[in-house]
């Protein structure tokens, strides 16, 4: 089952897409992040839609605003407007008849980033999985590379304000999942990430994974991998044989 929703901001609105396993009762759903300049179009985050009900598990992936077919300008954003978008579509779908109410979240990059601080904030949250996120802001802020897609004034007033510019501390349930050969944000991120999360939490990194994990074989790896953590502390409708 595939749904289409329109949720309110403010200011605005964002573009929400659900995918539910079809089973008689409620099923846990996980809320997908995406990146800085990507959409919930993003090939990682449309195969998690098509591979996560197959275990029993609802699949939320969503446009943050300024991006796909959400409103606004990605460029006058910030960490704040991106908690409230999450913030948005989880009180949008808590009370689908299809979800059971218990949410964990998915983040890539910049996604990851965000649902760490909503976790943290987020009585509730069941476990979180991030992919190749940022420590902290300040290097990917920096980054000549990056050429400013996707950040502006305001992403940099809120940074020297010092809120949201370092990752939260003590998020237990933590799936760090990290390329080896990621050349956006350092594999040593994701070494920090984890020494930073509660127990329980566990760290993969995946030789020869780039940031946007291209090759299939890693893609897949990262997919499963996460996909076995939700299993382990959500309740899918079809569990995994003992």
């Amino acid at each position: 089952m595939i749904e289409r929703h329109t949720v309110d901001v403010p200011g605005g609105h964002v573009a929400l897409v659900l995918h539910a396993p079809e089973s008689p009762a409620p099923v846990p759903c996980v809320i997908a992040c995406h990146g800085l300049s990507s959409s919930k179009e993003s090939e990682k985050l449309v195969m998690l839609g098509e591979e996560f009900p197959k275990a029993g598990i609802a699949l939320a992936r969503f446009d943050f605003r300024g991006c796909g077919e959400s409103s606004g300008v990605e460029e006058e954003t910030t960490i704040a407007t991106r908690l409230e978008d999450v913030d948005a579509v989880m009180a949008r779908l808590a009370g689908h008849p299809r979800l059971s109410g218990s949410f964990a979240l998915l983040g890539s990059s910049m996604g990851g980033y965000v649902s760490l601080h909503v976790a943290a904030r987020t009585p509730g949250i069941k476990a979180v999985v991030t992919w190749n996120a940022p420590a902290t802001l300040h290097d990917l802020a920096n980054d000549e590379g990056h050429d400013g897609r996707g950040i502006g004034v305001p992403f940099f007033v809120e940074l020297a304000s010092h809120h949201y510019d370092v990752a939260p501390r003590g998020v237990a349930r933590h799936l760090v999942v990290q390329g080896e050969a990621d050349d956006v944000v350092p594999v040593d991120d994701g070494s920090l990430l984890y020494s930073w999360a509660a127990e329980p939490c566990d760290l993969l990194i995946i030789p020869g994974g780039d940031h946007r994990l291209t090759e299939p074989t890693h893609r897949r790896q990262a997919v499963d991998a996460s996909r076995e953590w939700f299993q382990r502390f959500l309740e899918p409708a079809f569990p995994e044989n003992p």
